[in-house]
């Protein structure tokens, strides 16, 4: 019975790079090698290993046979399982649980990276997401998380800052909502240092307003605000493209800046260290 060839992780590195890049010039400076380097890897992997064709020639953008599509999935996971494997027997201390403690103002703008690199480097690592306002996050039990990211104002910072941000209004883009009067608000529930200074500037101001809607979720409040609906105040970083900031030539007051910082709540360990470290990289983009 003839011996079916192996198949060189180097090759399916460089083939799932090629996929996940989009074409061969950006996957040859991602697997660190010469774009001919790279033509010469798939031309091997091609004819001399899997025997057919795995990507259409001349097509543009690039685009899998069937067998190409095949190989992809088993490619991935050939990759993953060798991952894990050397991950268990060289960082056998790297297997485990961690606790991450975010509001959801942060789960959608930087959170996928920051766990996407993170899984990445260490597969075998599970991570226990609890979402909640930074005013619960910081009254949670000591034991019950590893690491918490939290907003606070300047001077009350308990951790390492993860960046610092001025605090904005905004309002739908195609809307004039900030023409009305009283004011319609949507703002994050009490006790949020956000709505507090947002309320107390506009009265301040003696500018008429009613928080029309309230919500512990940015989600929320970005859909209110993005119908047209109110007005509201949070971080710079959170302001989507179809929303507008409003400054003082609209009539709106000049916010406190406020940071975003992280801290850990329990012993350290490699894992809760590694994690922290992605966090503090993730939040720096």
């Amino acid at each position: 019975m003839a011996t079916l060839p192996t198949i060189d992780h180097e090759l399916l590195r460089t083939f799932v790079a090629i996929v996940d890049q989009g074409g061969f010039t950006r996957a040859a400076v991602a697997v660190n090698r010469t774009q001919s380097a790279v033509s010469m890897q798939i031309k091997r992997l091609e004819e001399d290993v899997i025997q057919r064709p795995l990507f259409v020639r001349q097509s543009k953008p690039l685009q899998l046979t069937s067998e190409g599509h095949t190989l992809l999935g088993y490619a991935r996971k050939i990759l993953s399982l060798q991952g894990e494997a050397l991950t268990l027997l060289r960082q056998p201390d790297m297997v485990g649980r961690v606790r991450l403690g975010v509001p959801d103002d942060y789960v959608m703008r930087f959170l996928p990276g920051i766990l996407k690199t993170f899984s990445q480097a260490w597969p075998l690592v599970d991570v226990d997401v609890h979402c909640a306002p930074s005013s619960v996050l910081s009254q949670q039990p000591k034991d019950s998380l590893d690491l918490i990211i939290m907003t606070r104002e300047i001077g009350d910072e308990i951790g390492t800052i993860l960046r610092r941000e001025a605090t904005v209004w905004v309002s739908a883009e195609s809307h004039s909502t900030h023409l009305q009067t009283p004011l319609p608000l949507a703002m994050f529930e009490s006790p949020c240092f956000c709505r507090r200074h947002a309320c107390n500037a506009l009265d301040r101001a003696g500018r008429a307003y009613r928080v029309a809607y309230s919500s512990p979720s940015l989600a929320t409040l970005q859909a209110v605000v993005g119908a047209g609906l109110a007005v509201s105040a949070w971080m710079r970083s959170l302001v989507t493209a179809d929303m507008q900031i409003l400054g003082e030539k609209e009539g709106f007051p000049v916010l406190p800046e406020a940071s975003i910082i992280l801290q850990h709540t329990s012993s350290q360990s490699p894992i809760i260290d590694s994690l922290a470290e992605h966090i503090v990289e993730g939040f720096r983009l």
